[in-house]
């Protein structure tokens, strides 16, 4: 059995939102949007990946909270998993330093207003129903 590479997405929510991130690059996933994260470095926790991915992208400190129940695959070799995070106080707002262009906070009527990554969309509902259910 190959061994699969983990990508971390942050469910960032913040007062009953989830931020979503407009992807800026490589050119076939411009414009579309996604939970922020990335790849898992050798040696690395997933919950520490997703901080470290976290602080550079969005220029923020998060406390990871729990895994979100799923794997969803990715091209190869390549697997999603996502957490919930929250923001850490006084770290601020978010802000698209790498590889996103734009970052919107979206409430559970707005969470379909953006175009998702096909890959984000199970990762998505699965958070509505959990993260973001009244």
């Amino acid at each position: 059995m190959k061994e699969h590479t983990v990508v971390v997405g942050a469910a960032l929510v913040d007062d009953g939102r989830l931020l979503a991130a407009r992807r800026s690059a490589p050119p076939e996933l411009a414009g579309r949007w996604e939970l922020p994260g990335g790849k898992v470095e050798p040696g690395e926790t997933p919950e520490a990946a997703l901080e470290r991915e976290l602080r550079e992208e969005l220029g923020v400190d998060t406390d990871v909270l729990a895994r979100v129940p799923g794997e969803w695959p990715l091209r190869e070799p390549y697997v999603l998993q996502v957490w919930t995070a929250r923001l850490r106080p006084g770290s601020g707002e978010p802000k698209p330093l790498q590889d996103h262009d734009e970052l919107r906070w979206l409430g559970p009527d707005e969470l379909w207003d953006v175009d998702w990554l096909d890959q984000d969309v199970p990762a998505v509902r699965q958070v509505a129903a959990e993260a973001l259910a009244p």
